[in-house]
């Protein structure tokens, strides 16, 4: 569906708004889980020891709704493509074909590979590409965050912010993982990084750093999942934070507040934030949740009670930075339910959508940046302008930067060039940061031929010769461009 042809016949309005009641899908649908209870669904505990992690839990929950074609693909992808090991919630799972009702064997097939949260949550390998599967500048850590690392696990991008990366999990693995280069298990393709320091050493260099860096006010506590921190730790890292002067703003990243929200609905949890917050009002310090969710059908009920008991302690904000996934959201249409899903029926705030990072096996979720700035053109206008989220490109060695803010654009190859204002931890001493530019990557098969054809060509050469082409390459475009 486009917005230029998907027409709303009621007003008239490319997108016809309408305020959806939020549903939390029955569960018991699924044979594995016919005889759960909804005391046993709102534990956290059972959530946890009933995520599904491979393919036999994966079977022993549909069963023969889905045909065991769906199983070899899941199976193949796991030992070839996937960079995250497979961790669901029963929460996240049972957002999935929230709609079809089984009708015997292999009636959910079509419809589970078909789903937009199946698609970026239990990738498949028919749903790779098979041309480009990564894109020659593929890399682990794409955004180089390692490389900016101040203190073992704290990166220094941005001359005011920190992102402190407090432990290597998460409830829940998405197949798209940005830091699949450091957090879940290692796969077969993926040999996991390792924290080599201990945790309670690491945190206290962050500390020794923030203390001693006071043009640091912003501090993103993330990892992984802050939710599979115990509380008590994560509350003495908050409290020690609170102690610096020079922290005004404090943002807890977690995606577990979609897929594990029962996490944040414990009563430890809860009075515990009541205590951060209040220490936080105290001192003039703002702390927000940010969360991660791509879809509308995501947004359930039990997320909407979890957010309002978050927002109920007294924290500032509950925001959404989600993921442009191709097969996903990546349609006017979809971006907008879900916002609308996430500020009506939940009252988290649409903040960005980033677009998929430079990581190997993602092409087949990645769009072009021509293509984020039309979405970010056609959703424009309909949500309230507090609460319309930007579509941003996470530039390596750069940061976001909004699709439009592009300095150059070769479209025939894919490529952007974009420039900066600041200098990172790694350029303190570098007098040229400020004045190059830095390039990010449009998916190869998403270029006209003539494109996919210099790719094609050049894709073998090592890193240094590839730049080279490069740079020859956008020279005789510069001197065309002049001569025209």
């Amino acid at each position: 569906m486009s917005i230029e042809t998907s027409i709303g016949l009621e007003t008239g309005q490319p997108y016809p708004y309408q305020r959806v009641e939020l549903v939390e899908p029955d569960w018991t649908r699924f044979p594995g889980w016919k005889d759960v209870t909804a005391e046993e669904w709102e534990s956290v505990q059972w959530q946890r020891a009933h995520c599904v992690k491979n393919v036999r839990q994966l079977r022993e929950l549909f069963g023969d709704l889905l045909d065991e074609k769906f199983y070899a693909d899941l199976e193949r992808d796991q030992a070839e493509r996937a960079t995250m090991s497979m961790l669901v919630p029963p929460q996240m799972m049972n957002t999935m074909v929230p709609h079809e009702v089984p009708a015997g064997p292999g009636s959910l097939t079509e419809a589970f590979y078909a789903d937009p949260i199946r698609h970026y949550m239990i990738p498949v390998f028919s749903d790779r590409r098979t041309d480009w599967s990564s894109h020659p500048h593929a890399t682990r850590d794409s955004l180089h965050e390692h490389d900016m690392w101040v203190a073992e696990g704290l990166t220094h991008r941005y001359p005011t912010k920190v992102l402190a990366e407090l432990l290597p999990t998460c409830p829940q693995y998405c197949g798209h993982c940005t830091r699949m280069d450091l957090v879940g298990n290692s796969t077969p393709v993926i040999d996991k990084l390792k924290f080599a320091g201990k945790p309670n050493d690491r945190l206290g260099e962050m500390m020794d750093y923030l203390r001693r860096t006071p043009s640091v006010r912003d501090v993103v506590v993330s990892g992984g999942d802050v939710a599979n921190m115990p509380w008590p730790r994560l509350e003495d890292f908050l409290s020690n934070l609170l102690e610096i002067e020079n922290i005004r703003d404090i943002r807890l990243a977690t995606k577990a507040l979609i897929g594990l929200p029962q996490h944040w609905l414990q009563d430890d949890v809860v009075r515990g934030m009541e205590r951060v917050a209040s220490v936080a009002r105290q001192r003039g310090v703002s702390i927000a949740i940010h969360t991660h969710t791509n879809h509308a059908n995501s947004v359930t009920p039990i997320v909407a009670k979890a957010t309002r008991a978050m927002l109920d302690t007294g924290i500032r904000d509950v925001r959404n930075q989600g993921v442009l996934l191709n097969g996903v959201n990546a349609d006017p249409h979809a971006l907008l339910d879900l916002c609308f899903r996430l500020l009506d029926g939940a009252q988290i705030m649409p903040y960005y959508f980033y677009m998929c990072d430079m990581i190997p096996f993602s092409e087949h979720w990645r769009v072009s940046v021509a293509d984020a700035q039309r979405l970010q053109h056609h959703i424009m206008g309909y949500l309230p302008g507090f609460a319309t989220p930007r579509i941003v490109c996470d530039v390596p060695f750069v940061g976001k930067r909004w699709v439009h803010q592009l300095a150059d654009y070769d479209t025939e190859r894919g490529i952007s060039y974009w420039t900066k204002n600041y200098r990172t931890s790694i350029e303190a001493t570098d007098p040229e940061a400020l004045n190059r530019t830095f390039e990010y990557y449009d998916p190869i098969h998403t270029l006209p031929e003539s494109g996919q054809q210099w790719w094609a060509e050049h894709s073998d050469l090592d890193s240094s010769a590839l730049k080279a082409a490069e740079v020859a390459e956008a020279s005789r475009r510069t001197a065309a461009l002049q001569a025209w």
